[in-house]
């Protein structure tokens, strides 16, 4: 039995830079990942949505890996979202659970495929964490909303929250390809099924659109609330325009009378 041990510990890992300081024999890349031989029996796979997958690792090599990654991260994180999984080879049957996969067969392009999917779903308990962190702020604004007849957001920090939403859908989005795993040349039943499979287990469509769809109603609050300010401004402005116009009539008349 194997284990796997994957880690969030960045938003952002800058591959390009890691794969000139390190020295593992790489396996395969592409502009997200890379993933390494780090040693005998020894595989980890790094992706730029600031994961890291350890295949056959003990806790002491994972910690001296990380800091050795540490600085190519940006915004890292040690007290990093964690999840374990076990490999069991040769098993008579196969199995795909959400702690252990049982398989009848086994070579780096599965375990490649594997690591791939534990990764995504690290990611995804990420960015629903982050998602639920937003929603949790709109809500507060909904209430008081709700309670005031007022919004106690300005037009500014609003265009910021509106900008942090619309990053995390598009990272959602760019770094979780769901339905890209395998690429064209190396893909075949059993990859395709082992995909499937993992993807099942780990409930990663009904995770992903759960995640879209809660950034989505942050994104109709949000317009919701830009109306509403929009609407206040306008308000405001028309009242500038009469009090401008009445001061302008009065000057009027007193110069008339004045003169």
């Amino acid at each position: 039995m194997f284990k796997i041990i994957t880690n969030q510990i960045s938003d952002i890992i800058n591959i390009e830079s890691f794969a000139a300081d390190y020295t593992g024999e790489l396996l395969y890349s592409n502009h997200l990942e890379l993933f390494y031989e780090s040693d005998t029996e020894q595989y980890v796979f790094i992706f730029s949505y600031g994961v890291v997958c350890f295949f056959n690792f003990d806790n002491a090599k994972i910690n001296e890996f990380i800091r050795l990654i540490s600085k190519h991260c940006n915004y890292f994180d040690d007290s990093e979202l964690t999840k374990e999984y076990q490999i069991v080879p040769k098993a008579e049957e196969l199995f795909f659970g959400i702690k252990k996969a049982e398989l009848t067969y086994f070579d780096i392009e599965t375990l490649r495929i594997i690591m791939l999917n534990l990764a995504q779903s690290v990611a995804m308990d990420y960015y629903f964490q982050k998602t639920r962190v937003l929603l949790d702020q709109t809500n507060k604004h909904t209430v008081y909303l709700e309670k005031t007849g007022k919004l106690e957001i300005s037009d500014k920090k609003l265009k910021k929250f509106i900008g942090k939403t619309h990053n995390l859908k598009n990272q959602v989005v760019e770094n979780l390809r769901i339905f890209d795993s395998i690429p064209d040349s190396q893909q075949s039943d059993y990859l395709i099924m082992v995909d499937a499979k993992m993807k099942t287990a780990l409930f990663m469509d009904k995770r992903f659109d759960n995640i879209n769809k809660e950034l989505e109603i942050i994104g109709e609050h949000l317009e919701y609330f830009s109306n509403l300010i929009n609407h206040g401004s306008s308000m405001k402005l028309e009242w500038i325009v009469i009090v401008l116009l009445g001061i302008f009539v009065l000057n009027l008349i007193v110069s008339h009378f004045l003169y």
